[in-house]
């Protein structure tokens, strides 16, 4: 009986938020990714449709399509669904990890903290855990902004995109595409 009281006093001093699911808002979030070609052109990129969620549990998981890559020039976009991310086999992406929910249950609004995550990206077929140094802020309205604080990068050949990066690269009649991808992103979820 003393464990369950016990129990129940420590719900008691726990913030509500610490149980509920957060949703991504798609509409104020952003994932950008830079490409490099002819070894000095750089160019952002971004994906239009994110979705994703934090459950009760701490769970973290995010879907981006991958037909709703934008970088600006219409062929190139189709180009890149086609040769480079096969989006009629391989649609999403998802990238899955685990946020200590704890922590988040003590931020005030304002209040924030940085930590490196491991997180799986699934990714044209391929997982595989990526490690990301980000800040989570607590926002008012029951937002919560998870940033990345240095790019990810993610390296073509590890998920069988090597093959794509070629075509883009002979299409396009260019010396080089680099295959190292830096991948930042500002994500915001709500309660």
């Amino acid at each position: 009986m003393k464990a369950l009281s016990g129990f129940i006093l420590l719900l008691a001093f726990l913030s509500p938020s610490a149980f509920a699911q957060w949703e991504l808002s798609g509409d104020d979030s952003n994932i950008h990714f830079v490409s490099v070609k002819s070894l000095k052109v750089g160019e952002v990129h971004s994906f239009q449709k994110v979705t994703g969620s934090i459950n009760d549990s701490g769970q973290v998981e995010l879907n981006i399509d991958l037909s709703s890559v934008e970088t600006n020039i219409g062929i190139r976009n189709d180009r890149m669904k086609t040769m480079l991310f096969d989006s009629a086999n391989f649609l999403e992406a998802k990238i899955t990890g685990v946020v200590d929910l704890e922590k988040v249950a003590n931020l005030k609004d304002g209040d924030t903290y940085t930590e490196s995550v491991k997180l799986n990206l699934l990714l044209h077929g391929v997982s595989h855990q990526v490690t990301n140094k980000v800040q989570v802020t607590k926002l008012s309205g029951n937002r919560l902004l998870v940033s990345s604080l240095m790019p990810m990068l993610i390296n073509a050949s590890d998920y069988g995109l090597a093959e794509g990066v070629e075509q883009l690269r002979s299409v396009a009649q260019l010396p080089s595409i680099s295959s190292a991808i830096p991948v930042t992103f500002n994500l915001i979820f709500k309660q």
